[in-house]
């Protein structure tokens, strides 16, 4: 009989995310280029192996169990580490990684980072580039978790002594709501006790583990949770709730008259944003990585980065 070792390999763990991507066996054959009934073999070798069941046969999809949730959780994990081991070979024959990943949180402007890309390339560089949208602690999550090589936008901290990390700036944080919402005209500052009555905006927290960060929510207040920063904003400025935005993400808005800042009897937060990186140690760090850290150096290229924003 095999072994654990014997069935779960790179190609194994790569064709149950087929399977799962499709949602079926036969999807997953005609992905690959099988039949059906080889596919549905391996998986069998590996059940047999790990002696668990991985599908829910009496679905006509390919249902995970929970024990084939994990496998498939855990198997990614292993696919990013290989993946990670193929980038550190190819750093050392070449001085350059095979592929740069880095995680950006949405505070980040998009229109700054696309710039730093565009002249990256320019170099014509053999590194490939990915990356990562992240929202707070979910940007320096996937730095920690070796998902990402570089974060960039990262509000908290790490405790972790291989992480380095530099200021990029700091961001305040202002009330904001649309002129027709029925805080707009409301008298200032406003109470916690009033902003309670009206409905929150938050950003969900990215972060794959525990409940993430959460910033200026009222206890017993209802929440409408949205995916990134620029989605909090839209939602403010269509008047279905209220909030606390970047202000230079706000400026846009205030300025075109589709936002009205609020003042407040709580104190504006003023939040410190770094990026961070792992320390390569003796090794040293890649060209690719190096070529980035360079150009975060640069007073101007941090000052763009938090504060070009486009209003939309």
């Amino acid at each position: 009989m095999q072994t654990p070792r014997d069935v779960l390999t790179p190609d194994a763990l790569a064709m149950l995310q087929i399977i799962a991507s499709t949602g079926s066996f036969a999807g997953a054959a005609r992905e690959l280029g099988v039949v059906p009934s080889a596919l549905t073999y391996r998986v069998r070798q590996i059940e047999d192996a790990l002696d668990v069941l991985l599908y829910d046969r009496s679905s006509r999809q390919a249902r995970l169990t929970r024990a084939g949730a994990e496998l498939l959780h855990e198997g990614s994990r292993l696919l990013d580490e290989i993946d990670a081991v193929a980038n550190r070979v190819k750093r050392v024959a070449t001085g350059w990684e095979s592929q740069l990943t880095i995680s950006v949180d949405t505070i980040i402007s998009k229109a700054t980072l696309m710039e730093l890309c565009d002249s990256f390339f320019s170099l014509n560089p053999p590194t490939r580039i990915k990356l990562r949208d992240e929202t707070l602690s979910g940007t320096l999550e996937a730095l920690t978790s070796g998902q990402a090589d570089l974060a960039i936008g990262v509000a908290g901290s790490s405790s972790n002594a291989s992480i380095r990390t530099k200021p990029l700036g700091e961001v305040n944080f202002v009330y904001a709501v649309a002129p027709h919402h029925p805080l707009a005209n409301a008298p200032e500052p406003l109470s916690d006790e009033l902003i309670r009555q009206h409905r929150a905006v938050a950003v969900a927290d990215t972060v794959s583990r525990g409940g993430g960060l959460t910033f200026g929510l009222l206890g017993g207040q209802d929440v409408f949770t949205v995916a990134t920063m620029h989605d909090k904003i839209d939602v403010q400025v269509r008047g279905l709730g209220g909030g606390f935005v970047p202000d230079c993400m706000a400026n846009p808005f205030v300025e075109t008259g589709r936002l009205v800042v609020k003042e407040v009897e709580r104190t504006n937060r003023l939040v410190a944003i770094h990026y961070a990186w792992r320390d390569a140690g003796k090794q040293g760090q890649g060209r690719a990585m190096q070529w980035w850290l360079s150009q975060l150096e640069s007073t101007t290229t941090r000052a763009a980065l938090l504060a070009h924003h486009r209003g939309v």
